[in-house]
């Protein structure tokens, strides 16, 4: 292809490779402490616990309610204030689980009341507290409903962790930047890092789908 740089392609691979890692590494300990948050407060959303419930569900409506790169803006400022002093790596880290909490939240108290009612009567008639029934007995079931909704979530923070290059993480976004930033050449490498998503996003869905089947 004329006009067509092969050689900052070619340059920026092993630069793209380190990005790709960060971008891993940033993704799993934020979709951990995501999963981890969001489970529990998705439980507490479908409980009876009154106050705690109001608070979450405060909580999900301000995640879902402004942009991911705002969050991330007032995790990276906010932290310092209250004596969090943290790289930006980790304040990226916080701000995705921050954001993907909220959302698993919503998909696990969905996943919770999509089961049929007479379960938790059921546990209940034989003694059981409601908070048991949710653990025991109605969560185990919710798993397979649950499971997609998470797998996509899993790539939505992926892609999400693309904002973070406004807080100078290196991550797979900004490596690119910094290279178009050098070489003038923003066609070239943006289509570079578009085929590097695409081939991480294209191995999240096909083990989200191995995942999914193994379920069913």
């Amino acid at each position: 292809m004329d006009g067509f740089d092969w050689g900052a392609i070619w340059y920026a691979v092993p630069y793209m490779l380190q990005g790709t890692v960060v971008t891993l590494e940033i993704s799993l300990l934020a979709m951990a402490l995501a999963t981890l948050a969001g489970v529990v407060f998705g439980l507490i959303s479908a409980s009876d616990l009154g106050i705690l419930k109001a608070v979450i569900r405060a909580y999900v409506y301000f995640v879902r309610g402004t942009p991911a790169l705002v969050q991330i803006f007032l995790i990276y400022f906010a932290l310092p204030r209250i004596g969090l002093e943290l790289t930006s790596f980790w304040s990226g880290v916080v701000a995705l689980a921050f954001n993907s909490a909220g959302f698993i939240a919503e998909i696990v108290r969905a996943g919770l009341q999509s089961i049929d009612a007479g379960q938790a009567e059921a546990a209940l008639s034989i003694g059981m507290t409601n908070r048991q029934s949710i653990l025991f007995i109605l969560l185990p079931q919710s798993l397979r409903r649950i499971t997609p909704p998470l797998t996509n979530e899993v790539i939505t923070l992926v892609k999400s962790s693309s904002l973070l290059s406004v807080i100078s993480v290196t991550e797979l976004t900004r490596s690119a930047q910094v290279i178009i930033a050098a070489k003038f050449v923003p066609f070239e490498l943006y289509a570079e890092l578009a085929v590097f998503y695409l081939v991480i996003i294209s191995v999240l869905s096909w083990f989200s789908e191995f995942v999914e089947k193994r379920l069913a």
